[in-house]
C-alpha cells in the first residue's frame, strides 16, 4: 500500500491532469473520496477546499489497509449498482475511483483499464480479489447482455 504522503505527493505533481490511476473523474469524486484520509491542511495540496473560502477542519479517518478496502468495498457495490441499471456516466466516475483506491493498495488489477459494459470486468475483478459481493455471478461483465444496445 501506497504511503499517504506519497498519494498527496502524486496528485498535486499531476496538478489535475491525467492522474496514475487514468484521467481524473469529471466531478473529481475519486479526490473526495480520498479527502476523508487527508489533514485537511493538505487538502489544497490534492486540489480540495471550499467554494466560499470556510475553513474546514477534521480529523482525517485512520490511514489503514483495512479502512481503505472497506471504502474500496462501498465503491465497488455503487459501481456494480450504476453500471448494472447502465447510468453511463456515474458507471465511468466508479471506475475511475476503483482505479485510484487500486492505485493506492497497489493492487495488480490497478494496471488493467479496459472500460467494457459500464466496467463490470472491472467491478468483478476487484469483488473476486478483495472478497466483496458479485452481483453477476459467472458471467465476465463484457457480454452483449449488458451493453445499452441490449435494452434497444
Amino acid at each position: 500500500m501506497k504511503a499517504l504522503a506519497d498519494v498527496v505527493a502524486a496528485i498535486e505533481a499531476a496538478g489535475g491532469a491525467e492522474y496514475p490511476w487514468g484521467y481524473p473523474c469529471l466531478d473529481g469524486r475519486e479526490v473526495m473520496r480520498l479527502a476523508a484520509w487527508v489533514p485537511t491542511e493538505e487538502w489544497p495540496r490534492i486540489g480540495v477546499g471550499s467554494s466560499d473560502g470556510m475553513r474546514i477542519t477534521r480529523e482525517p479517518d485512520p490511514w489503514t489497509r483495512e479502512a481503505l478496502i472497506e471504502q474500496l468495498g462501498r465503491d465497488v457495490a455503487f459501481g456494480f449498482e450504476k453500471a448494472l441499471n447502465k447510468r453511463g456516466i456515474s458507471a465511468d466516475l466508479m471506475f475511475h475511483v476503483v482505479g485510484m483506491w487500486l492505485w493506492v493498495l497497489e493492487s495488480p488489477l490497478a494496471d488493467d483499464r479496459t472500460y467494457a459494459q459500464y466496467g463490470l470486468p472491472r467491478f468483478k475483478a476487484v469483488a473476486l480479489e478483495f472478497g466483496f459481493p458479485n452481483p453477476i455471478g459467472d458471467a465476465r461483465g463484457d457480454e452483449y447482455r449488458f451493453s445499452a444496445e441490449a435494452d434497444s
